[in-house]
């Protein structure tokens, strides 16, 4: 017996977005998780190849694999925005550059990455001087640095983690990363963690409440530029200062 059944929007009535997560990456799911678990709004994944080295050239491998990543997204639904996970990634490569290689698979998308939404994100904020905490290894800070220095930032104060192996950053603890950001908050308007696989989302208001200072971490930011771009905008407040913000355009 052949039933019939009604068919409806499915379940991205609000807005349908799609996060391409790195091979090593271990955090950005997990975190996505719960900022997105919002009625309305589907959430898909892909993968992209990455060694667990984070060099500039293993990053700028990247670049080629990403159409292929986005072709990886559920055919039917018209993407609303794609995410790009890799915050050093998008430094090394470039925001634009991105954006064209995602659109060459999906060209109706609006694409971000974490770099291009934690400038969003400091505009949004109103924040100009910042600490800046990563776990890259000197060059790929200094060039992230020099990024957010061309948009209009200023590095008040600096600390790195240096470590390469993706595998180890995201084993670095909680703790470390907040007592990171409380030190490097003295002097800043706001915080930047960057990084995809530092865990940030559990810790973001207690750095907040103990500095009076916003904090922007790679994932925040590009969980709220995605949802903003998607015309969402929700306050979430138990997310962090940045959730209580609309997007500022340029």
């Amino acid at each position: 017996m052949r039933l019939s059944f009604e068919t409806d929007a499915g379940i991205g009535t609000r807005a349908t977005l799609g996060v391409i997560v790195l091979e090593a990456d271990e955090t950005l799911e997990p975190e996505f998780s719960r900022v997105m678990a919002l009625d309305g709004v589907a959430l898909y994944h892909s993968r992209v190849p990455m060694v667990p080295e984070v060099r500039p050239d293993t990053l700028a491998r990247m670049e080629a694999d990403l159409p292929a990543a986005a072709r990886m997204f559920p055919p039917a639904p018209a993407f609303d925005v794609i995410g790009y996970g890799c915050t050093s990634a998008a430094t090394v490569i470039g925001s634009e550059v991105v954006a064209a290689a995602v659109q060459k698979a999906r060209p109706t998308a609006q694409v971000t990455d974490p770099l291009a939404a934690i400038i969003a994100a400091g505009r949004a904020l109103g924040v100009r001087r910042l600490g800046f905490l990563t776990p890259y290894i000197p060059q790929l800070s200094a060039r992230m640095g020099e990024r957010l220095c061309d948009a209009g930032f200023e590095i008040a104060a600096f600390g790195s983690f240096e470590e390469a192996d993706d595998r180890v950053v995201a084993r670095i603890t909680e703790a470390a990363i907040g007592d990171a950001a409380r030190r490097l908050a003295v002097g800043a308007d706001a915080v930047v963690i960057s990084c995809t696989n530092l865990r940030t989302l559990r810790i973001i208001p207690e750095i907040e409440a103990a500095t009076g200072r916003p904090v922007i971490s790679s994932n925040m930011a590009l969980a709220w530029h995605m949802l903003r771009l998607a015309g969402i905008d929700d306050a979430l407040p138990q997310f962090g200062q940045l959730f209580e913000r609309p997007l500022t355009l340029a």
